[in-house]
């Protein structure tokens, strides 16, 4: 049975589910960025990246992205400024 945030998500337009895992991909999009723009947290992406990958995958990027830097905005440099321009994810 889906959670809820698995819910939010195909209640999204095909367009933005396709947006969403794409910023998920992303090493240098914070996830503070995907939930500004589909209010989504980074629990709920999990969730969501667990549900649509295959597990091998979903392993993989787990490993990748946990403690990254760039995923994390408490943990990125004050220096970068990715993912506070409101203009820069267009929805």
């Amino acid at each position: 049975m889906p959670k809820a945030a698995v819910k939010r998500f195909r209640c999204l337009p095909e367009d933005e589910q396709s947006r969403v895992i794409e910023m998920a991909w992303e090493d240098r999009t914070p996830f503070e960025a995907i939930e500004r723009l589909f209010g989504l947290d980074e629990s709920d992406v999990i969730e969501v990246m667990r549900h649509q990958m295959k597990p091998s995958s979903f392993r993989l990027w787990r490993k990748r992205v946990t403690g990254r830097r760039t995923k994390h905005r408490a943990l990125r440099s004050p220096d970068v400024m990715r993912g506070y321009c409101p203009t820069q994810y267009k929805r």
